[in-house]
């Protein structure tokens, strides 16, 4: 592969992507960008389980308590009855004397006040209690690589999807080798499940119905051009600097590389990009990400110092040019022996005169 530096800026001034130089004012507005696609994702929609209201399938136990204990619900022991419902297909539960009692859509509270109204009259001042047993109706599923996959009901506090991974057990792989899927209807979001950690603004409420699936997935970079080693190279670490990125693939080479040709390809999310390119910023505000070659020049030992900075990302392309000279010195290589056998033959010539 022989591409030079001349050729990659020639290709970015035709728009096909964008140049962005590494130096400290970038680096300081990269490390504090913060990666929020996933949240906006889902930002305001379906927000929140709303699984504090009660649904078909949801499991009760009504406790009725009575002034008098001669009362219809006196009968039991503590003198009160404890009656277990289930919210039939059609919303209601049954409560004896009470009748049929719309359950479905109600908060527990909201249950519960319900049937006390409903039995007074009836009862001998009734005061009841109302518990949640199963909650059925609001259910999300969780599959892929953690450690117990399953369907889950969503309790009646709110519910973040990094509570639902814990109780499924946990990702069966390292945090930082672990993608997150949420499906929502027709909405999907991915992320790297550090960035639910790292970024909490990811960490979205769950709602009913949701589906999360958690797959293993290495990250890895790849290395082309003049470096010792051009070859797809796996993240050992959560993090990988671009200078250890150098040194993972035997670093420069010295007779053919550019020292200020080296070049980072990766799609960029366009919110991070209208900050290091205000003047493009109109251009790709309808975009969720773009393509970006970084460059970064070894030539000045400044280059080193930005180089343990900037933190490598899965997919990423590394490629360092050829220096200009290069194809000479390969010019060189293939006369040498040539000019040597030259040399020899005029040798011989000069000893026999």
């Amino acid at each position: 592969m022989n591409i030079s530096s001349q050729d990659i800026e020639a290709n970015s001034q035709e728009g096909a992507y964008s140049i962005i130089p590494i130096g400290p004012s970038n680096i300081d507005i990269i490390k504090r960008y913060r990666p929020l696609a996933f949240a906006n994702e889902f930002h305001g929609v379906g927000q929140g389980n709303k699984s504090y209201l009660l649904g078909v399938g949801d499991t009760l136990e009504v406790g009725i308590w009575e002034a008098s204990k001669d009362g219809l619900f006196a009968g039991g022991e503590g003198g009160n009855s404890s009656i277990p419902v289930v919210i039939d297909e059609s919303g209601y539960i049954f409560i004896p004397y009470a009748g049929r009692i719309r359950a479905a859509g109600l908060s527990v509270e909201g249950l519960r006040m319900s049937i006390q109204k409903n039995l007074v009259g009836k009862a001998v001042e009734p005061q009841v209690l109302v518990s949640l047993k199963d909650k059925l109706s609001a259910t999300a599923v969780v599959v892929g690589d953690v450690g117990a996959p399953g369907v889950y009901p969503l309790p009646l506090r709110n519910t973040h999807l990094l509570d639902l991974v814990a109780t499924a057990g946990g990702s069966r792989e390292a945090t930082y080798e672990t993608v997150v899927t949420l499906k929502r209807g027709n909405r999907a979001g991915t992320t790297r499940m550090e960035h639910l950690i790292d970024y909490p603004e990811n960490n979205v409420l769950i709602a009913p119905n949701d589906t999360i699936l958690l797959s293993h997935r290495p990250r890895t970079f790849s290395a082309f051009g003049a470096v010792k080693a051009n070859k797809l190279v796996p993240f050992k670490t959560k993090s990988v600097t671009l200078a250890e990125a150098l040194a993972t693939v035997g670093g420069l080479d010295d007779y053919r590389a550019d020292a200020a040709g080296i070049f980072l390809f990766r799609f960029e999310d366009a919110n991070l990009v209208s900050e290091l390119r205000p003047e493009i910023a109109d251009k790709i505000r309808h975009e969720k990400s773009v393509p970006v070659v970084y460059r970064l020049s070894l030539l000045d030992a400044k280059g080193f110092f930005l180089a343990r900075f900037f933190e490598m990302r899965d997919k990423d392309i590394l490629y360092v040019s050829n220096h200009p000279t290069a194809e000479f010195g390969k010019f060189l290589q293939i006369i040498a022996p040539l000019i040597s056998n030259v040399s020899t033959v005029q040798g011989i010539s000069n000893n026999f005169d």
